[in-house]
């Protein structure tokens, strides 16, 4: 697998890099949330949103819709899963970090091969889109034995409790979460809690390339 960047014409089809001044906010990350030995996910912190960059975020880069900044950090170097929302997610790092992706037409029959992920280098500061077609999950350290930090902006409540819904198609069973679809490998400890298993092939791993 190559690690390409962000700004590579490939990330075209899958997001974009928006220019906007975060620097409140990406201090606000590094001096403020934890650097975990796993990967810890939080969709909503007080930290972050009370920054000016919040404003910034919600009104420009979401038109106004109500949104959410919450972080993923930690260490990882595991594809585990790929999930995707109705709406762009915003990555914004305090460290240099590494996207898994893959598109939402590469579901063939519920099924996607992790064969079609590409991997994607993001440097710190930069304000990466990922389209809403587009398939991610936790990032990826950039470097071995160094941590990640990353701001994860989305649509308010995305993340929250499930709505109460009867399944009416096939994709509704995918749904772990409000606006949260996942597909997840076998060997990935969310199948193991019931997620549905959508990704075949290899659980793709980046360590040997970092």
């Amino acid at each position: 697998m190559e690690i390409l960047k962000v700004t590579d014409p490939e990330f075209a089809a899958y997001g974009r890099v928006l220019d906007y001044d975060v620097t409140n906010l990406v201090k606000a990350l590094e001096d403020k949330t934890p650097l975990p030995e796993g990967v810890e996910y939080v969709m909503s912190c007080a930290d972050l949103e009370y920054t000016d960059s919040f404003g910034l975020l919600q009104n420009n880069a979401y038109g106004g819709m109500p949104i959410q900044l919450g972080y993923c950090n930690g260490h990882n170097t595991k594809l585990n899963c790929l999930e995707y929302h109705r709406d762009s997610e915003l990555n914004i790092g305090s460290r240099d970090f590494i996207l898994l992706l893959a598109k939402e037409d590469d579901i063939i029959d519920g099924k996607l091969d992790t064969s079609k992920v590409k991997a994607f280098y993001a440097k710190a500061g930069q304000v990466v889109e990922v389209y809403a077609t587009s398939l991610h999950y936790a990032p990826c350290s950039a470097k071995k034995g160094e941590g990640f930090k990353v701001v994860i902006a989305l649509p308010k409540g995305t993340n929250g409790a499930v709505p109460a819904l009867t399944p009416a198609t096939e994709e509704d069973k995918w749904m772990t979460a409000c606006n949260k679809w996942l597909l997840a490998h076998e060997d990935a400890a969310e199948a193991k809690d019931g997620a549905y298993v959508g990704l075949t092939g290899v659980n793709v791993d980046i360590a040997d390339l970092i």
